[in-house]
């Protein structure tokens, strides 16, 4: 629409002239005409703006500096008619400008307002599915029931005793208080044993059934203002500017002289209807069905409403029987007391009828919470060092877990990678084999030297060869010249321990034993090198397998709110857009096949919330597409059938996001 007012082309056009020297026939535009240029700019929506709507106080402070105002009796133009047509003309674009930004706003709120409505109702739905949600209702109203019933009869003593008040009584002789007082006593009792007759009739209906019947009541008359919004939406969409834009001249400018302010024609009617309907929309006398026929006789009475375009005499220009002072007034008023009346409306309608507020739902556990804080307080307070230690010596076993059984593993399994030699699994040290190998062979090669009789046949000293192959025979394991004598001395032990070698062979074969065990470790140990890296992961892996299975149950917790949250966004989508086919099913299309201003109004809610769902879970690409098919949903002209036939697409082809 604000495009459209900008290809307007205006019945003055803007003052210019030829330049002399001199400069006497020079003709500019006027500092009032710049300033009602540069007003028209304020109120335009840049091309690249994300939010078109500018703000009620803004376009009131717009519309206050135009200071547009009703020419004089009497006043003589002629003098600067140019300039005054111009002006003039400047003056109706501005507040073409700014009724587009008010109805923008107007439909803004109520599209907020009625969509706020759906959740209260929502919650009374969901105090009415069960027989607990409804007891625990009762419970948090308890207070407020009381605090009702106690009024009433506060109201009521009051009424019955007028001439009674506690000064006055304070101020009377101590027989006469007393008397007094009895009397007050009196009447309360009266008036809670009246009251109590009166409940006798309710008892045969449950307290939770009595409850049921006020949510009942409460949710009946949200949905009366829900559907006054909706149908107040649908009358601004098929009677104001979006249906004279979309499906009519709207702001198109006629070719010939004749019919050229049916704009601004256009701008005064829906100046009217914007101002009917915010009058109407809140009235809680108002039926439904009685709406559009409040609209009608409000718009009837309404002089903005009925504008005539006629032609002058002359037959150059024609002009409009009202000036846009008139229009700017109006639009001051609906910014600065409509709106703000409807809003303030809105809000006593949810405080009355929608759900309690947080304060009278929690008040419970909140008076629980204040009356235990004491204890609660004292226990800390009695048990600050303990739970200062168990918080500390929880840091402390998170921190050693992860250095010994995380971060070490990994440093050695990294050494190991590097061949690190601070890193390499032995079970005995490096030199120990050789030296006891080295030890070993001395000891065989001195026996044999002292006794060549075991080591060669002959018997005599041993030469350098001999001694040489003796020392490989060791090497290999072989003992033979102590063997030899370790037998010859088992055949008499006593003799052989006295007068021979048999000790001696003895400790040299446990000297051989110790070395067998040694080359028997050093494979063990050649084979734990080998595998060393194994062994390194091997000592990694249960700190791995501890912090994994921590991690995945976090992320399985965080997950878990996720899904919810996304199952739960889900089936928000899924209501809504079984709402906008039972709005389409249930609905009564009019003899063209469209739908009613209450019907339209109420697609148009349930549309707005579905598309706000869908932006939260719908890739960019995927939700282009959608709102697309959106767009061809609200379109009412094009009748109920084919919305039907696009509920249908929308179903199939975005069905993983339902």
């Amino acid at each position: 629409m604000d495009s459209q007012i900008d290809r307007l082309q205006l019945n003055a056009p803007p003052p210019v002239g030829p330049i002399n020297i001199t400069g006497d026939d020079q003709h500019f535009p006027s500092d009032r005409a710049e300033h009602l240029q540069s007003l028209v700019k304020s109120l335009s929506i840049p091309s690249t703006s994300r939010n078109p709507l500018l703000s009620a106080s803004q376009i009131h402070h717009y519309l206050s500096r135009a200071q547009i105002s009703l020419p004089e009796e009497g006043e003589d133009l002629s003098v600067k008619k140019h300039d005054g047509e111009y002006e003039q003309e400047l003056a109706w674009l501005l507040v073409a400008k700014a009724t587009v930004q008010v109805y923008g706003l107007i439909l803004s709120r109520l599209l907020d307002e009625t969509v706020a409505l759906a959740d209260d109702v929502w919650y009374w739905d969901q105090v009415l599915g069960s027989q607990h949600a409804t007891a625990l209702y009762s419970i948090q109203t308890a207070p407020l029931r009381i605090a009702e019933w106690s009024n009433y009869v506060w109201a009521d003593v009051r009424r019955r005793s007028a001439d009674f008040t506690i000064r006055g009584a304070g101020a009377e002789a101590q027989q006469s208080l007393t008397a007094r007082w009895t009397e007050f006593y009196g009447l309360v009792k009266e008036v809670v044993r009246e009251k109590g007759v009166k409940e006798m009739r309710k008892r045969v209906v449950s307290p939770v059934a009595r409850v049921r019947g006020s949510v009942r009541q409460k949710q009946n008359e949200l949905k009366r203002c829900r559907l006054r919004g909706a149908n107040a939406l649908g009358v601004l969409l098929g009677e104001g500017l979006m249906n004279e834009n979309m499906h009519g001249e709207g702001f198109a400018t006629p070719s010939g002289t004749q019919g050229r302010d049916k704009w601004k024609a256009s701008v005064a009617r829906n100046v009217a209807l914007m101002d009917a309907v915010l009058a109407k929309v809140n009235e809680e006398e108002l039926a439904v069905d009685k709406f559009d026929a409040a609209i009608a006789a409000a718009t009837d009475d309404d002089p903005l409403y009925d504008v005539e375009v006629y032609t002058q005499e002359s037959g150059e220009v024609s002009e409009l029987g009202v000036h846009p002072a008139t229009i700017a007034d109006r639009l001051i008023k609906m910014l600065h007391a409509r709106i703000p009346e409807y809003t303030q409306q809105s809000k006593v309608v949810v405080q009355k009828h929608g759900k309690p507020s947080r304060i009278v739902r929690y008040w419970l556990p909140i008076t629980v919470g204040i009356l235990s804080s004491s204890t609660i307080l004292r226990y800390l307070v009695n048990r600050k060092a303990e739970i200062l230690t168990w918080i500390q010596e929880f840091g402390h076993t998170i921190r050693d877990f992860w250095i010994n059984w995380c971060v070490e593993p990994t440093r050695k399994v990294l050494q190991t990678i590097r061949h690190d030699k601070d890193s390499e699994v032995s079970i005995m040290s490096k030199r120990s084999l050789e030296g006891d190998r080295a030890s070993l062979e001395r000891m065989v090669v001195d026996f044999a030297v002292d006794n060549p009789g075991n080591a060669t046949e002959t018997g005599s000293p041993l030469t350098e060869a001999e001694i040489s192959s003796i020392r490989s025979k060791v090497r290999e394991g072989d003992l033979t010249p102590v063997l030899k004598a370790y037998e010859k001395d088992l055949s008499s032990p006593f003799m052989g321990t006295i007068r021979g070698n048999l000790i001696r062979a003895l400790l040299i074969q446990v000297q051989k034993t110790k070395v067998d065990v040694e080359v028997a470790m050093g494979g063990i140990d050649a084979l734990l090198k080998s595998q060393e890296l194994v062994f390194g992961f091997v000592g990694l892996t249960p700190g791995i397998l501890v912090t994994i299975g921590i991690s995945r149950w976090l992320s399985s917790s965080f997950t878990s709110r996720r899904g919810a949250d996304a199952s739960r966004k889900q089936g928000h989508m899924m209501r809504q857009l079984r709402n906008i086919d039972r709005v389409l099913t249930n609905s009564t299309p009019t003899e063209f096949g469209e739908l009613y201003y209450k019907d339209h109004g109420l697609l148009l809610c349930e549309v707005h919330v579905l598309r706000e769902a869908a932006h939260k879970v719908m890739p960019a690409q995927i939700f282009r597409d959608f709102v697309e098919d959106v767009e061809e949903l609200v379109d009412v002209r094009t009748g109920v059938k084919k919305q039907r036939k696009v509920v249908n697409r929308i179903r199939w082809a975005y069905k993983r996001y339902f």
